[in-house]
């Protein structure tokens, strides 16, 4: 796993969302570029297809939904390469690998929105690795916020 480093984030709000509202709808999108190991988050009230490049679909996307009255914090990840020039396997241990860094980005490039909302620190974090193969078609709890926290 590489190390994040918030001088390679870049983080853009979109129309309707400010540094500190609204909770829902609010969606992530993460992005990177292979080259200059840079990371692009655009928070909005809709994911930013526009920023998804349909060739590796290697982005990952998330948002915050009410389930009874609690929190939850839903991660999405495409495991299957829509191009089959890498295989499930290979993508599916790239995304568990690079995980961790994706959500201290989003904690971080986010992080005036936690400070107005601490207790979302404190959520669960449900990732969905969405594949048509079972074994790689998991959804797991993978902690919460306060895990991945830059230090």
């Amino acid at each position: 796993m590489n190390k994040f480093n918030p001088d390679k984030l870049s983080v853009e709000f979109r129309k309707g969302v400010t540094k500190t509202e609204p909770i829902i709808p609010r969606r992530y999108t993460l992005t990177h570029s292979d080259v200059t190991a840079e990371l692009f988050l655009t928070i909005g009230l809709s994911y930013a297809y526009d920023k998804i490049d349909n060739y590796m679909r290697d982005e990952v996307v998330g948002k915050w939904i009410n389930k009874e009255g609690f929190y939850i914090y839903c991660v999405h990840l495409y495991v299957d390469d829509p191009n089959s020039y890498n295989f499930p396997t290979m993508r599916n241990l790239i995304f568990r690998r690079e995980l961790p860094l994706a959500l201290e980005a989003i904690s971080y490039g986010d992080r005036e929105f936690f400070k107005a909302h601490p207790q979302l620190n404190n959520v669960p974090i449900i990732v969905f690795f969405m594949s048509v193969y079972p074994e790689f078609n998991k959804v797991e709890n993978c902690g919460t916020f306060e895990n991945y926290k830059y230090l």
